[in-house]
């Protein structure tokens, strides 16, 4: 960021507003998003296969339909005068100092490039106003979820067969299989045409 370009006192109530008005859109977006995949394995267990389908199309556009919506409202509340380049600047460190504490500020600081490069000039493609590396590390956020946010499955190190039944009991599924070993079974020799055995089969 230039330095000179730096502002010594965030003054700028615009630039605030602007800042909270994307973090509620993401906010939003993150909110629908979590919702909709969780009907997702409700749908599952209860064999409602079009209502899946259904949702998950829906999921495929919902990012952008909420970036659409911040840009709209953005536009449709200020004039193009009133966001100078002061502001932009102030906006993006409002920002910053809104997603202390945040839970997916990477994703966030996404939604926010999103929505700045669809208002901004190319021209303004750069540190000053968009994020071009990750200001807040994830690293050490604390989870409120006692569950884990993702796993990680070895079918070189476990075998192929250990991992597939690994990963469909993870789920926790409230239904149960006819047969899970013969379906596991089905899975593997799919895979196996395809990628072949070696490269997912335990080490000898």
């Amino acid at each position: 960021m230039n330095q000179a370009a730096f502002p010594k006192l965030l003054s700028s109530q615009i630039a605030f507003d602007i800042a909270r008005a994307i973090l509620d859109g993401f906010d939003k977006h993150y909110r629908l998003f979590r919702q909709t995949s969780q009907q997702a394995k409700r749908y599952f267990e209860t064999a409602q296969w079009q209502a899946a389908q259904q949702a998950a199309i829906a999921r495929i556009d919902y990012y952008d339909r909420r970036v659409q919506e911040c840009v709209q409202a953005l536009e449709d509340e200020y004039d193009d005068e009133e966001l100078s380049d002061d502001v932009w600047r102030e906006t993006k460190l409002h920002f910053i100092g809104l997603l202390s504490g945040h839970k997916q500020p990477e994703l966030a600081e996404t939604f926010f490039n999103s929505v700045c490069c669809k208002i901004l000039h190319r021209g303004y493609y750069h540190n000053d106003f968009i994020f071009v590396r990750p200001v807040v590390s994830t690293e050490y956020i604390d989870a409120d979820e006692l569950l884990p946010t993702f796993r990680v499955y070895y079918p070189h190190q476990d075998g192929l067969k250990v991992t597939l039944q690994r990963i469909v009991t993870n789920f926790q599924l409230q239904r149960p299989f006819a047969d899970l070993d013969r379906d596991i079974e089905l899975v593997r020799q799919r895979l196996a045409l395809i990628f072949g055995p070696e490269p997912l089969e335990p080490d000898a």
